[in-house]
């Protein structure tokens, strides 16, 4: 029988460690992912898959399994780390992940391909599973801070891994080795977590015994409504960027000409620089006007984004409009996960995050999968605005339902 880890003396734990390592870490992870997957649609097209519709639903499938799994599998992992602890969840989700990735380098057509991405989200969820450990051991009033700054880490790793991918696939002509270079990163980056991370002090068993509906009840102030909208507007916002992602791919594909591994890379290395930007900045704005005002101002700014992506005339513009919506996805998803860490008691937080990721999750299976069928029947233009429409979503929802948590 499984036994809960071990609880190590509070004096021992420096939170300022475990985030720097979390930091590297997740950058590590992050950038094993994003070398390769904003070139899954390129991929998908040297495994045979090449008219403009066809491969802009398929793109939207592979998009969609990995989040589909991921939406079923998260609130389970989180449960589980409630009761076993949350550093064990960060290495299963790295290995998982890593073990998908590298397999997916040997896939010989685009079910298999689909069935990887599957696998890959029942096994994998490291950005969940670093936020619980990294909210749960910060300073409550260090909590927005610390998550942007962890946020910061997979933003700077998403601008890092889709340029130097597309560097190593334009100059090695086999997108084969960033799945496999991706996959082995991954595998990599379980180390420090293993020996570095220790995991912080907190209330286990009798609190994580009771069922996380009742003890946001018993929290008052509206906590429970809080959180239902902070989780829904976490799925409407992953929803929109997730269905984003692969159209910008394919409108470059349609702009780009032979340059099109270049100028992909260049342009999701725009997209994660300019979110490793917001993420490390978005914090200053918070404290100033509030995690609310923040979160619905750059939920605005993304959905405009999105349209421009897909009227723009040039891949230049293109790359432009994906930064702006890059920067305003960085402030937003650390500023909605700080909200969700600050309304969230400390007893239940691994469970809750693990319904964010849920939540996260489905958005990722339903964006890519909406997006992708809206462009292969109208066209690439409708499928982003479709993307912008439910950015807009999230600024409505924000703006009339949510609430500034209490700092």
């Amino acid at each position: 029988m499984i036994q809960p880890a071990p609880i190590p003396p509070a004096s021992s734990v420096s939170w300022q460690r475990n985030l720097a390592v979390l930091w590297f870490a997740e950058f590590t992870a992050i950038f094993g992912f994003s070398f390769a997957f904003p070139f899954l649609p390129l991929y998908l097209r040297d495994l045979g898959v090449h008219t403009p519709n066809e491969l802009a639903l398929w793109a939207g499938l592979s998009g969609g399994a990995s989040g589909f799994a991921l939406a079923v599998s998260s609130p389970l992992w989180g449960a589980i780390a409630d009761r076993y602890g949350r550093k064990s969840m960060l290495i299963r989700a790295m290995i998982g992940g890593g073990v998908t990735v590298l397999v997916m380098g040997f896939a010989r057509g685009k079910v298999d391909v689909v069935v990887l991405r599957f696998i890959q989200g029942l096994t994998s969820g490291t950005v969940a599973a670093a936020t619980a450990l990294v909210a749960t051991g910060t300073p409550r009033h260090k909590v927005g801070w610390a998550l942007g700054i962890l946020s910061s880490s997979i933003a700077t790793a998403g601008a890092v891994g889709p340029a130097l991918g597309g560097i190593v696939s334009a100059y090695t002509h086999n997108l084969r080795l960033l799945f496999i270079g991706g996959g082995l990163l991954l595998l990599v980056s379980t180390l420090p977590v293993l020996l570095l991370v220790r995991e912080p002090p907190y209330e286990r068993r009798a609190a994580a015994a009771s069922p996380a509906l009742a003890v946001l009840r018993q929290a008052g102030s509206g906590t429970l409504a809080a959180i239902v909208v902070l989780l829904v507007a976490q799925g409407f916002l992953q929803m929109s960027f997730s269905a984003f992602q692969p159209l910008v791919a394919l409108r470059i594909l349609a702009h780009a000409g032979n340059d099109v591994n270049t100028i992909t890379g260049i342009t999701f290395g725009a997209i994660g620089l300019a979110s490793a930007v917001a993420a490390v900045v978005y914090s200053g704005a918070a404290k100033r006007f509030g995690y609310l005002q923040v979160a619905i101002t750059t939920a605005v700014l993304m959905g405009l984004a999105e349209v421009a992506c897909g009227v723009v005339p040039s891949p230049i513009t293109i790359v432009f409009a994906g930064a702006v919506a890059g920067f305003a996805y960085g402030a937003l998803q650390p500023a909605v996960s700080s909200m969700i860490g600050l309304e969230s008691p400390a007893v239940v937080q691994a469970r809750i995050f693990g319904l964010a990721a849920s939540a996260t999750a489905l958005g990722f299976g339903v964006g890519p999968v909406l997006g992708g069928a809206a462009a292969a029947e109208t066209g690439l233009t409708v499928g982003l605005v479709i993307a912008a429409v439910l950015a807009a979503v999230v600024a409505i929802l924000l703006a009339v339902r949510g609430r500034e948590p209490a700092r």
